[in-house]
């Protein structure tokens, strides 16, 4: 059993609901199989023009996104250029005016801090409007709530909210966290994702084989 490598839309008669790997063109962002992304304001094949914002190719930045996650209609993710700089006496961007202020143009990244990347893990969930900012590394498993602005790294199968997001709570136990993270379900064969889908959804780990 496997997917068309070119299939965009897993649901007949569905064109608000994307495999998102599918609909990527530039090599800086990386997305895992089954990977979704719904959009029911704009066409979600335009996922990279739309949500990947402040992402230009002169700071080598990446957005890495895991499999099996679910991305909610108008997640956001910033990258570098939306960090003015901190460590001038002024945060306007006067690098990138630099024919206005006979600046060298090879400074231009001087305007702005370079965080890194954005890595999302896999089987995340990210909420209707959430932001994720540059740098941000959400961990296996990890939820992010409707509209949450998320500027510090998650850690794995935590719930969090808020601006800026915070933890919430844990969505299981220590134990069965660790557990999650040895097995990497997602990284199965989809034969085998199949033969234990009734123990994932039902959260029984034991049954898992």
């Amino acid at each position: 059993m496997t997917i068309p490598a070119d299939k965009i839309f897993p649901r007949s008669g569905d064109s608000q609901t994307i495999y998102l790997k599918n609909a990527i063109t530039d090599p800086s962002i990386e997305v895992g199989d089954d990977t979704i992304y719904n959009d029911f304001v704009h066409d979600p094949r335009d996922f990279q023009k739309n949500n990947v914002l402040y992402h230009y190719p002169i700071n080598h930045d990446h957005l890495v996104i895991g499999k099996f996650c679910s991305i909610a209609c108008g997640a956001k993710f910033l990258l570098t250029s939306a960090n003015h700089t901190m460590h001038s006496l002024s945060s306007y961007t006067f690098p990138i005016f630099f024919e206005e202020w006979g600046l060298d143009k090879k400074n231009v990244t001087d305007a702005w801090d370079n965080k890194g990347d954005i890595v999302i893990g896999s089987d995340v969930w990210i909420g209707y409007e959430a932001v994720i900012l540059s740098g941000v590394t959400i961990g296996d498993g990890a939820i992010i709530g409707t509209r949450a602005v998320v500027t510090k790294d998650v850690p794995p199968y935590t719930i969090v909210g808020g601006v800026q997001a915070k933890p919430i709570r844990k969505r299981f136990d220590d134990d069965t966290i660790a557990e999650l993270e040895r097995l990497h379900w997602w990284d199965w064969s989809r034969e085998q994702i199949s033969r234990n889908l009734a123990a994932i959804q039902a959260g029984n780990i034991k049954n898992l084989k």
